[in-house]
């Protein structure tokens, strides 16, 4: 009677499951229709606003930046281009040809028009900015340093000029002056979701509890951060801290059911730290459910089997380890620990 009470409570929470994905999915989709739909609309009022009067610079700019967002880079170059023809002079207009040039993966055109904008302003923040970010993506850290610190002379509470120069010093090994750079930018700006998480990953490595407050304050910005919950569970994990690492990878399951790498930690915590093999097993076996080619989930659900005395389900998932991953040396170990058997 017990074991029927139980699986009709198993049943009907993932009844709710099921539909609160559903309703998900719904919303996800009825938004993103209505997205579409409102940035049609506004394309058809700037077509006719430029139809009125083609010889305004801004309308190309805003319909150029419109394209951009619905993901149609060629019109949205046409449009810029048509800008820039009646008005060559506005710095804006080079720092969104950039962003065009980017996308469609012209890295030395994007450079050239943001150059372009600094001849007609030499402090222009936001070519500066996106200066800084190119030479950081290209990791030229010298260069970027030179753009924030132009920024930041002209500008000292730009956090955004603190954070590009914080990653980059992360990048480049001064992992102390980048901790005072995403502080700074936090102060700077509270709502700062991303230098929260830059914080907190620098605090984690160095086993520092402050990695705590600056990934919860990652989840005060955002609550459903998968990768704020997945972080602080794995800070929580390194520390030995079972069940605040349980507790954060389940609050991220309720947020995204199919995060495979949240299954598997859990996983890991029964088999590691709790030796519950059976729970362990469970859990592997859901992060499977996710991606049925997870290597590393198939081994480490054999070895729970093979601790549990399973020995034919541990040399399947062994084999199925290998099949999935050449020359997978624990998974090796594995069968050949089952051999001797």
């Amino acid at each position: 009677m017990t074991y029927n009470l139980i699986n009709l409570r198993k049943a009907s929470k993932l009844l709710l499951i099921m539909l609160l994905t559903i309703s998900v999915l719904f919303i996800s989709c009825k938004g993103k229709k209505q997205d579409n739909i409102k940035k049609e609309t506004q394309l058809t009022v700037l077509t006719h606003e430029i139809e009125k009067d083609p010889k305004n610079p801004e309308l190309y700019y805003k319909r150029a930046t419109l394209f951009l967002n619905m993901n149609k880079a060629n019109d949205a170059l046409s449009d810029i281009n048509k800008a820039i023809q009646l008005d060559e002079k506005n710095p804006d207009y080079y720092v969104l040809l950039s962003d065009i040039y980017f996308t469609m993966v012209q890295i030395q055109k994007c450079n050239d028009a943001l150059k372009k904008a600094l001849e007609y302003n030499e402090n222009h923040v936001p070519a500066l900015l996106k200066l800084a970010e190119l030479n950081l993506y290209l990791k030229n850290y010298k260069q970027t340093y030179e753009f924030t610190d132009k920024v930041i002379a002209n500008d000292n509470i730009n956090a955004k000029a603190f954070f590009i120069k914080g990653y980059a010093l992360k990048e480049d090994g001064d992992t102390v002056k980048a901790v005072q750079m995403f502080t700074k930018a936090v102060d700077l700006n509270p709502d700062y979701y991303d230098a929260f998480m830059q914080l907190g990953l620098l605090y984690a490595i160095k086993g520092d509890n402050m990695a705590v407050q600056y990934y919860n304050g990652a989840l005060n910005l955002n609550a459903k951060s998968t990768e704020a919950h997945y972080a602080l569970g794995m800070f929580y994990q390194s520390k030995g801290d079972i069940n605040n690492a349980r507790k954060s990878y389940q609050n991220l399951l309720t947020i995204d059911p199919n995060y495979k790498w949240a299954h598997y930690n859990l996983g890991f915590l029964e088999l590691v730290f709790t030796e519950k093999y059976d729970q362990a097993v469970q859990h592997f076996s859901n992060a499977i459910k996710c991606d049925p080619n997870y290597a590393e989930a198939y081994y480490n659900r054999g070895y729970s089997y093979e601790l549990m005395g399973k020995v034919a389900e541990a040399r399947a998932d062994y084999k199925k380890a290998l099949d999935l991953k050449v020359n997978y040396e624990k998974a090796i170990e594995g069968m050949n620990r089952l051999d001797k058997r």
